[in-house]
């Protein structure tokens, strides 16, 4: 039986996957900022301890960790899937719109692995799970905030994957595309409520798109739980994985246009070292 320990567990992907690992006999840390609304969700079980966490008050982590250790002896591994959307073009962003983001996608992210990392060493043991996007491989109009704060759990991970790894601890992140949950919803989503008519045709159309995309995305939530919990039996998981197909064809998309770049600017970009010592002969 492994211990997971789960943020945004009241809704979506995060109570999904809690169902899941129920059913296959894993015990959950379920959190939430309302710890009823993860019980009216998923039910009363043995094996789930709901508690409450706000991801933005780093104190609230620092408990919820230590309570998780208090009442299951561990936490096997670590699933940061609490967070939300931004949409509207970067301009159109304004200061509280962007600092609140980044306070739950990126801070409250760090809180949490801040909080669960010394039981992991104490142990040598765990996973950490990060929530990014195909937002974050890929920047898109309309969600470049959004993007951006999901490009820092990319470079996180990573980072975190190569110091974790001498410690007996993995890290990997996820990139799910359109998955059919609720995050094109209110409560999943804010709307920049300033419109600049420039990006009509750019960010204006992608806000078009996230209305009639919302409900009819190509990602079964259900078949993602289940991948999730077979990616982390697997010994040795992936440092990064996508899931979707939408996602898979955006990387693929991303990696030719690096290279295609690189290729093009490869001269210039070389041009810039400090020239190789002359091996001629005095």
């Amino acid at each position: 039986m492994r211990v997971w320990f789960i943020t945004g567990a009241s809704r979506g992907f995060g109570a999904l996957v809690t169902k899941a690992l129920l059913d296959v006999g894993d015990a959950v840390v379920a959190t939430a900022r309302s710890p009823q609304a993860i019980v009216d969700v998923v039910g009363n079980h043995p094996r789930l301890l709901a508690l409450r966490l706000d991801v933005t008050r780093a104190w609230e982590a620092i408990e919820a960790a230590e309570m998780a250790v208090l009442h299951f002896g561990r936490i096997d591994v670590v699933f940061n899937n609490a967070g939300y959307g931004l949409l509207g073009a970067v301009e159109e962003a304004t200061a509280e719109e962007i600092e609140d983001l980044y306070r739950t996608n990126v801070f409250g992210l760090l809180a949490v692995i801040r909080a669960v990392l010394p039981h992991m060493r104490a142990r040598r043991s765990g996973h950490v799970l990060n929530m990014s996007s195909i937002g974050g491989y890929f920047g898109h109009q309309g969600w470049g905030v959004y993007c951006s704060t999901k490009f820092a759990v990319e470079g996180l991970t990573e980072a975190l994957a190569i110091e974790l790894a001498p410690l007996g601890i993995k890290a990997t992140v996820i990139e799910p595309g359109f998955f059919r949950t609720d995050f094109l919803d209110g409560q999943s989503l804010a709307v920049s409520p300033h419109l600049i008519d420039d990006y009509h045709a750019t960010s204006g159309a992608m806000r078009g798109f996230a209305a009639d995309a919302n409900h009819n995305q190509p990602g079964d939530p259900a078949r993602f739980a289940r991948a999730l919990i077979e990616m982390v039996d697997n010994p040795d998981p992936p440092r990064r994985m996508p899931f979707g197909s939408d996602t898979v064809r955006a990387i693929s998309a991303k990696n030719a246009m690096v290279d295609a770049e690189l290729a093009k600017w490869r001269g210039l970009a070389l041009s810039t070292d400090y020239p190789a010592p002359s091996t001629d002969a005095a």
